[in-house]
């Protein structure tokens, strides 16, 4: 018997619940991306949600192999706004452009693109075949200057554009191939590392979270004060 209970009380709590619509940042259009369930539009505040590439730009069913990151940073009605969080290659597709007998070299940097957001960025190079360490290093260099110099020159979205539609891969690639023959160039992974908006969220977060614990540990004697002069 109590556990028939127990499934209503789930049940009509998940009725409560009511849905949203997720939007990609206004860098890729803010596109309806699908709907989530929350108890409110606090809960969600600083979720990350995971789309494909192919999800946001409609355009090509390869794209499905990208994973995209979308962080709420804000709730307007039924619509969650969102920023880019990251990206990166599914297993599956990163283990096929893995073969024997060639050399994958990968990079690692963080950068500042020109209006302050910090993010990670993880580009990889894969040769037609095994290539020596001196001409690795050289790649990996190129790798460098060319997203620090894309980070220093965009601002984030621009930046994040370029790095996930292949612009940014195409650009190391034209100036890799000249060192080694490459068989792809990429951009495998992304981090966001330091965003305004994400930092503006923590803080009104912290400041709602502290307001309420002093209305409680006051009883609600503040609210009593001001009706009585009311």
């Amino acid at each position: 018997m109590s556990s028939r209970k127990g499934r209503r009380r789930a049940v009509d709590k998940w009725k409560m619940k009511k849905w949203f619509v997720v939007l990609t940042p206004p860098y890729f259009g803010e596109r309806e991306l699908f709907e989530v369930p929350a108890d409110g539009p606090e809960k969600l505040l600083k979720r990350v949600l995971e789309a494909t590439l192919y999800d946001v730009t409609g355009e090509d069913v390869r794209q499905q192999v990208i994973k995209m990151y979308f962080q709420v940073v804000a709730v307007e009605g039924d619509k969650a706004k969102t920023i880019f969080k990251g990206h990166e290659y599914s297993r599956d597709f990163l283990r096929s452009l893995v073969r024997r007998r060639t050399s994958k070299v990968d990079g690692i940097f963080d950068v500042t693109t020109r209006d302050g957001y910090r993010i990670r960025v993880y580009p990889c190079a894969l040769t037609q075949y095994r290539i020596k360490t001196s001409q690795q290093k050289a790649i990996r260099k190129v790798m460098k200057e060319i997203v620090e110099e894309k980070a220093r020159k965009l601002n984030f979205g621009q930046f994040v554009q370029e790095m996930v539609l292949g612009k940014l891969a195409s650009d190391i690639y034209k100036e890799a191939k000249k060192i080694a023959p490459l068989r792809h160039v990429g951009i495998r992974k992304s981090k966001l590392l330091y965003a305004p908006e994400l930092a503006r969220l923590e803080v009104s977060i912290e400041h709602a979270i502290k307001t309420a614990e002093e209305v409680e540990a006051s009883g609600g004697e503040g609210e009593e004060a001001g009706g009585e002069t009311g």
